[in-house]
């Protein structure tokens, strides 16, 4: 059973299944086959040792000719194999904010916490074009850990997606820093941004809408 945190490089084939389902969200045994370049077989029983451990999902989804096919995906539990930066000692502060000022506490020092962090970051976007500035958010967010990627879309505007939440346990209790987030983006970018996945009402990852100057 895995249980040690997991690095971006995996050491055994059932490692590497669950970095590739924190990358994709959700994959076939084909999908897998074809990244890990194994056997149906060998996949299928990597797949039922993570799920007897907890640490793999399924779903089914119906197709609209033959049988159903199933996905799989990451459980909670997994979560807590990816890097999550100090959340012990992030959960120790907020709790004793929280039990001197309550949630508006907490919400007022994790805005200046944002404010400070987007004063000390704008140094990495000034004079650069909004495609330059989508990149260099991409590169901070995930230098803090939470696996960031973007892309352009056909009309003009960008999409930021995180495959991975480096706050994730912290985020559960403490869902202001969830809604911090889409700010800093905001700030640093220079134009609105909106969230439109959310991993904490069961999407395989946190997206961000980013919309060009109108």
């Amino acid at each position: 059973m895995i249980t040690q945190p997991l690095s971006g490089t995996p050491e055994t084939t059932q490692q590497a299944v669950l970095l590739y389902l924190k990358r994709h969200g959700e994959m076939t045994i084909g999908e897998l086959c074809d990244v890990l370049n194994i056997t149906s077989m060998a996949v299928r029983r990597h797949i039922s040792g993570l799920m007897q451990d907890g640490l793999v999902l399924s779903r089914m989804v119906k197709q609209s000719r033959g049988r159903p096919t199933y996905k799989y995906s990451l459980s909670e539990k997994a979560e807590s194999l990816f890097p999550s930066g100090m959340q012990t000692l992030a959960v120790e502060l907020l709790d004793m904010v929280f039990e001197e000022s309550g949630h508006k506490g907490v919400m007022k020092l994790l805005e200046r916490r944002n404010e400070k962090r987007a004063a000390r970051l704008l140094s990495r976007v000034e004079g650069k074009t909004l495609e330059e500035r989508v990149v260099e958010v991409t590169k901070i967010f995930s230098e803090d850990g939470y696996m960031t990627e973007w892309e352009k879309l056909p009309d003009g505007n960008f999409f930021i997606f995180q495959r991975h939440c480096a706050l994730h346990d912290l985020a559960h209790k403490y869902r202001q820093l969830c809604a911090l987030e889409p700010q800093l983006m905001e700030t640093l970018l220079g134009v609105k941004v909106t969230r439109e996945k959310y991993m904490l009402q069961n999407d395989p990852v946190c997206g961000y809408l980013v919309k060009q100057a109108s």
